[in-house]
C-alpha cells in the first residue's frame, strides 16, 4: 500500500487510506442494523436489498431524502456528534411512514473538508441507532473529503430511505372527511427545523453559549438544541395495523401553516387549537426573547407537535389510547371542517390566524 504521507492527493487534502480506515471501523456498527433483506456488505459499489416474499400482494416502494440543516452547527459548537445521525434518519423515515410505508433500508452521504475518523464514527453510530429505532437497515453511504469547499471542522449530511407499502394501504389524504379529529403526537423539541432562526436568537441576540444552563429548560442550551428528532415509525405502524388513519402529517419546516394543507382534500380545512397541548419551554423562550409573532412561530417551528394523525371521530379515543400505550404523548389538537367558498385559509390556528 502506498504511504499516504507521500501522496500528492493526500497533500491536496484527500486521504484515501483514512477513508479505508473509516470503513473498517464502522463495518460492525453498520452490520448490526442489517435485516434479512440485506445481500451486500459495506464497502461495495452499491447496496443490495431483496424485497422477497414479505406478504405484499401489490407492493409499492416509497422513497425520501433529507438532511438536518444548520443543527450541524450546534453539534460542532458542542463538540458532540453522536446524536446528529439519529436526526438524519428521523427526518427521512418520518416522511416515509406518513404514506403508510415501512422503511426498508437507508443510505447516507457525509461530506467534510478533511476526514476526522472519530467524528465520522460518532456520526455513523447515530445513523445506525436511528436505523435500529426505525427498523430499517443501513446498507450504504458515501464519504467525501472536499477541502476548499468546506472549512476545517465543517461537514454536511444527507440521508436517503426506501420503504414499502401495499398499494391499497397507501395514505394520501383522500379519505379525510369533515368531522375528522386531528391527533398531535408530542415532539422531543425543535427536531431539525428552524435552527437558523434559533441560532440567531440564542447566540447572536442573547449572547448565550452552548454550555450555559438554562433554568427554563432544565439543562444546558446545547443539550436542549441537540435533542434528537423523535422517530414515530414503530408507534404509527403498530397503530395502523389496528385502526384506520385517514391522513398523516410530519410537522417539519413550514410548521402547521405549510405542512397541514399538503394532505387535505378539496373542500376541507383544518382548525388547530393551540392551547390543547403543552408547548415546550424552548419555543416560548424563543418567542419571548426573539419578539416573534405567534403566527410566525407556528409556521417556523413544530411548537411541540412532531406528527399529526387524522382519524374518524368515532375511533379517536381508541387511537389516542393506542398511541399512549406505545409511548407517545397524544393530544386532540383540532378537527377538519368544511372550507367556505370565500375562505382562502386551508389551516386556521384558533386565536392566531383566524
Amino acid at each position: 500500500m502506498t504511504d499516504s504521507s507521500s501522496s500528492r492527493y493526500s497533500d491536496a487534502g484527500v486521504d484515501i487510506d483514512k477513508g479505508n480506515k473509516l470503513v473498517s471501523r464502522i463495518r460492525d456498527i453498520v452490520a448490526e442494523t442489517h435485516g434479512r433483506g440485506v445481500l451486500s456488505d459495506i464497502g461495495g459499489f452499491s447496496g443490495l436489498f431483496a424485497i422477497g416474499n414479505a406478504g405484499y400482494k401489490d407492493p409499492v416502494l416509497i422513497s425520501s431524502t433529507d438532511g438536518v440543516g444548520t443543527k450541524l452547527t450546534v453539534a460542532k459548537l458542542c463538540g458532540r456528534h453522536e446524536t446528529i445521525g439519529i436526526d438524519l434518519v428521523a427526518m427521512c423515515v418520518n416522511d416515509v411512514v406518513v404514506s403508510g410505508g415501512k422503511p426498508l433500508f437507508f443510505l447516507d452521504y457525509f461530506a467534510i473538508s478533511q476526514l476526522d475518523l472519530d467524528l465520522a464514527v460518532d456520526v455513523v453510530k447515530g445513523i445506525a441507532k436511528g436505523c435500529k429505532i426505525a427498523g430499517c437497515s443501513l446498507i450504504g453511504g458515501e464519504t467525501a473529503e472536499m477541502p476548499g469547499l468546506y472549512q476545517p471542522g465543517d461537514y454536511d449530511l444527507a440521508g436517503f430511505v426506501v420503504g414499502i407499502v401495499e398499494r391499497d394501504s397507501i395514505i394520501d389524504g383522500s379519505d379525510i372527511r369533515v368531522g375528522n379529529k386531528i391527533i398531535g403526537l408530542a415532539s422531543s423539541g425543535l427536531h431539525s427545523n428552524g435552527y437558523s432562526l434559533a441560532r440567531k436568537i440564542f447566540f447572536e441576540e442573547q449572547g448565550l453559549t452552548v454550555d450555559q444552563q438554562i433554568e427554563e429548560f432544565g439543562c444546558t442550551l446545547g443539550e436542549e438544541l441537540l435533542r434528537p428528532t423523535r422517530i414515530y415509525v414503530e408507534s404509527l405502524l403498530k397503530t395502523m395495523r389496528i385502526y384506520k388513519i385517514n391522513g398523516l402529517i410530519h410537522n417539519t419546516g413550514g410548521g402547521f401553516i405549510d405542512n397541514v394543507p399538503r394532505i387535505l382534500p378539496t373542500g376541507c380545512k383544518a382548525v388547530i387549537h393551540p392551547d390543547s397541548w403543552p408547548v415546550p419551554p424552548v419555543f416560548t423562550f424563543m418567542q419571548d426573547k426573539g419578539d416573534i409573532p405567534r403566527a410566525e412561530m407556528y409556521r417556523t417551528f413544530n411548537m411541540g407537535i412532531g406528527m399529526m394523525a387524522l382519524v374518524d371521530d368515532e375511533i379517536v379515543e381508541d387511537v389516542m389510547a393506542r398511541f399512549a400505550a406505545l409511548g407517545e404523548s397524544p393530544y386532540i389538537i383540532g378537527e377538519v371542517q368544511a372550507i367556505d367558498n370565500d375562505d382562502a385559509n386551508w389551516v386556521t390556528i384558533a386565536g392566531i390566524t383566524d
